[in-house]
């Protein structure tokens, strides 16, 4: 076992220790799934970008780059950024006044327990899928750190991430999102530093990024225009309602923090995602010959950083992974266990509500495993994640916020309709299948109010 990996073992560890000492205070589902409605500006500001700041902005955006290089079609980071002062300029704050536990509590208040359970069926596999891809990635940041083969890795990754979840609940993940993201933030700083002087330094590198042929913004080289809409609105649009961000959204103390948090959560996006963009390009050259690309940052820091600083890099990047899956294995079993199964079998005890939320973040870190384990890119992953069911999600959520248009039938038929489009399209191989699932979900909303306001007219 390599030094690198007897650390990161290590700083798992203190990660259990922590999800173990904070579980003594859950005392309720609330306390288990939104934290209590407890956190302030700093931990709601790093919790939101600690949970948006996960596998796909690391390990998949700079491999993505190493591979086919940074086009107008590249998303990340400002992509997945603007969403989220999207959602703190317009979203948040309506969000937080509702006083809910999950994003299907919204249905239910406005539509009804049918549209609700419905809702909370179509939003869980988004919510898996996303798990998938950062236990994926957390495996790949193993197999680099310990030479071990990558299906081994992914599989003691998910042991370390399930067990770390199920303790803590969004509680523990909060309290550590400060220091994790601190952390990740200085590591990459340094891990930029590293690397520009690996190429000879800062004037090196600027040339590096001008004549660089994996820089590309000419329309012809981002591929047709529809494409170019559909890489951005999928993370912008499919992810404006993702049940992870709007968990930490939901658990701030006002809705001033819920929304100032967001906003703030955004730009620190942007900023600190654009450092795995340009390492990618700069870097590129320090490491050739890679079986999977989505290995190049850890690679490159394995090369560049002494023994001591890669193991710190690789418990930044690891603690940024674990604060996502967390919230994506809770938002799963929040989903099923608040939305489901306590009112189907009228669970009324708090503690038997956090054991049910806890049985579901084991049963879905296996399913997202068993995910992680079949899958070939953490960036697919996140992609079928922010666009699965997302579209009449987004659609039927927008106007129960802001609107009194639309009955419990008509939100039905575009959340099931938007996700059939979505699914049709993908099989059929549209290159646009979000984009067709929104147009098809509005179409839906609209047949529908219309229909509505027909008949109350007659």
């Amino acid at each position: 076992m390599t030094a690198p990996l007897v650390a990161l073992f290590a700083f798992l560890a203190i990660q259990l220790a922590i999800g173990a000492y904070v579980s003594r205070r859950i005392a309720s589902e609330a306390d288990y799934l939104i934290a209590g409605r407890r956190l302030g500006y700093t931990l709601a500001t790093f919790s939101i970008f600690a949970t948006w700041f996960g596998a796909e902005t690391i390990i998949g955006s700079a491999g993505e780059v190493y591979e086919g290089g940074l086009s107008l079609a590249s998303a990340e980071p400002v992509g997945y950024g603007l969403c989220l002062i999207l959602m703190g300029a317009f979203i948040a704050r309506p969000l937080w006044k509702r006083g809910l536990t999950t994003l299907a509590d919204l249905y239910r208040q406005r539509f009804g327990t049918g549209v609700e359970r419905l809702a909370a069926v179509i939003l869980i596999p988004s919510s898996v899928l996303w798990a998938a891809a950062q236990i994926r990635a957390f495996g790949q940041v193993l197999a680099t750190a310990g030479l071990l083969s990558a299906n081994v890795a992914i599989l003691i990754a998910a042991l370390f991430v399930v067990a770390y979840t199920a303790f803590g609940g969004l509680l523990a993940d909060a309290v550590t999102d400060v220091l994790q993201g601190v952390l990740l933030i200085v590591a990459l700083l340094a891990m930029l530093l590293a690397v520009v002087l690996a190429v000879g330094g800062p004037s090196e590198a600027f040339t590096i990024l001008s004549a660089s042929d994996r820089i590309n913004f000419a329309p012809a080289a981002a591929g047709p225009w529809f494409e170019v809409l559909e890489a951005w609105a999928i993370p912008v649009c499919g992810s404006l309602m993702a049940t992870e961000v709007i968990g930490r959204v939901i658990a701030a103390r006002s809705g001033d923090v819920a929304q100032r948090s967001t906003l703030g959560a955004g730009a620190l996006y942007i900023a600190v995602g654009s450092i795995p963009v340009l390492i990618a390009v700069i870097g590129g050259s320090v490491v050739a010959g890679l079986a999977h690309p989505e290995q190049l940052l850890p690679a490159i820091a394995r090369d560049v950083l002494p023994t001591a600083l890669f193991a710190v890099f690789a418990g930044a990047l690891v603690s940024a992974i674990l604060s996502t899956v967390d919230s994506t294995l809770l938002v799963s079993s929040g989903l099923l266990s608040h939305n489901l199964l306590v009112p189907y079998f009228r669970v009324t005890n708090e503690r038997r509500k956090v054991l049910i939320a806890r049985g579901g973040v084991l049963g879905f870190g296996l399913l997202a495993t068993l995910l992680a384990l079949s899958s070939s890119s953490v960036l697919g992953l996140v992609e079928q994640a922010s666009a699965f069911g997302s579209a009449g999600v987004l659609v039927t959520a927008l106007f129960a916020l802001f609107s009194g248009l639309g009955s419990a039938r008509t939100a039905a038929a575009t959340l099931i309709g938007g996700l059939l489009v979505y699914i049709g399209a993908s099989v059929a191989g549209l290159t646009t299948p979000f984009l067709a699932s929104l147009a098809a979900s509005l179409l839906i909303w609209g047949i529908g109010c219309a229909i509505e306001l027909d008949s109350a007219a007659s």
